[in-house]
């Protein structure tokens, strides 16, 4: 029995030494640092939202590979990035160039803001001026916007309305029951 555990505590330990580790040998610190830089801002075609760098993916991999061969060879981070675009596209970089199929991912954000923005401030300028009674047409006094006519009819419904509510008035102690 104890035979059996040690060959099963030797077959676990032995597997976790084939997990893959990238080990690259570069000729300078500049290229290292050119190589993890790279690796970090483009995007794996895979994995959608994850850079090379933590990707684990065949093509990541790939991607790895063919980043150190080109640094190897010398070519800057402009030639490599253009190399890259030119293979997979626009999605490879986590920042897309200004171009005229792009302009709706750079302009569209900040200009929607500015309508939403804009809209908001009409809206409320106009709110206070509709609170305010500024709305259009000015008006000093309530009896100025009213006719002659206008005026005899408001005074005989007000004074049918007073009527109206003296005989109905239950706070009285002289009101109609």
């Amino acid at each position: 029995m104890v035979k059996l555990a040690s060959i099963i505590i030797v077959c676990l330990f032995s597997m976790a030494s084939f997990a893959a580790i990238d080990v690259y040998d570069f000729d300078s610190v500049q290229q290292e640092a050119q190589y993890r830089g790279l690796i970090e801002e483009l995007r794996c075609p895979k994995c959608q939202n994850q850079n090379l760098a933590g990707s684990d993916a065949p093509i990541a991999q790939d991607l790895k590979q063919k980043t150190y061969d080109l640094i190897k060879e010398g070519r800057s981070d402009g030639e490599i990035r253009a190399y890259m675009q030119e293979r997979y596209g626009d999605f490879i970089s986590y920042k897309p160039p200004v171009r005229p199929s792009t302009w709706i991912l750079w302009f569209f954000p900040p200009l929607l803001l500015i309508f939403l923005l804009v809209g908001w401030f009409w809206q409320s300028k106009r709110r206070q001026l509709v609170a305010s009674g500024a709305s259009g047409s000015k008006i000093d006094s309530p009896s100025e916007a009213l006719s002659v006519a206008e005026k005899a009819e408001l005074d005989r419904l007000l004074s049918r309305a007073d009527n109206d509510t003296d005989d109905h008035d239950i706070t009285s102690l002289g009101g109609k029951k």
